[in-house]
């Protein structure tokens, strides 16, 4: 395997991480993970993909950073907002095969990296698409809408909730919870999930936020 000399230590850092977070993949999958990584460090150094330069910090930042959702994963059409690189997007559909993904963005050069990546992935649960997502008007209508990129909720569910399907969810990944954020949406969104995260070798706070509209009529509020 190509990466396999270069990212030695990573490759353990990955193993021990998936581990602590509790998942157990397949060598396939490990294997994925490792030649995402290795084509993330290549195109970095050209498109600007990331200011993390340094592999072993790509592997907490991004890989488990994007991976500690996992155990909390459901969905059947999922769309990732602002993906940049493939983020925490092209992660979560290398565990989650039977799951189709659109990774959208804006950026340009950032798609084409995405596209390279599927390619030589080989990830047919995997869609790309290079728009605004106020331009974004699929057929079909996601069930979960996931983003890490976004720095405002409100900004995050103002633009994509066209996009949500009927008994859909956001997935916002956050670091501190931002409970002055949530109340700003209060009046039109529950938070129907809240998970503290512990994303392993990273000293800081992060958790996944679910809302659902206040329109879902089978959606209870918690506290």
């Amino acid at each position: 395997m190509e990466w396999q000399e270069s990212l030695a230590g990573e490759h353990s850092l990955l193993l021990n991480g998936l581990s602590d977070i509790g998942l157990s993949i397949t060598d396939t999958q490990k294997n994925l993970l490792m030649r995402y990584l290795a084509m993330f460090i290549k195109w970095n150094k050209a498109y600007n993909l990331s200011a993390i330069r340094d592999p072993k910090a790509m592997v907490t930042l991004h890989l488990l950073d994007s991976l500690v959702v996992a155990p909390h994963f459901k969905g059947e059409n999922v769309l990732d907002v602002g993906t940049g690189g493939g983020l925490p997007g092209i992660p979560l559909a290398i565990l989650f095969p039977e799951t189709q993904f659109t990774l959208l963005d804006s950026a340009g050069k950032k798609i084409r990296f995405l596209f390279q990546v599927v390619n030589e992935l080989g990830l047919k649960n995997v869609t790309v698409q290079n728009l605004r997502v106020e331009k974004f008007a699929p057929v079909d209508k996601f069930d979960v809408i996931i983003s890490r990129a976004f720095a405002s909720i409100t900004d995050f569910v103002s633009c994509s909730g066209h996009l949500l399907a009927d008994n859909g969810a956001f997935w916002a990944m956050k670091g501190q919870n931002p409970v002055d954020e949530l109340s700003q949406i209060e009046k039109h969104y529950i938070v129907a999930g809240f998970q503290p995260l512990t994303v392993p070798g990273l000293d800081a706070e992060r958790c996944l936020i679910q809302l659902q509209p206040r329109t879902n009529p089978s959606t209870d509020t918690q506290p």
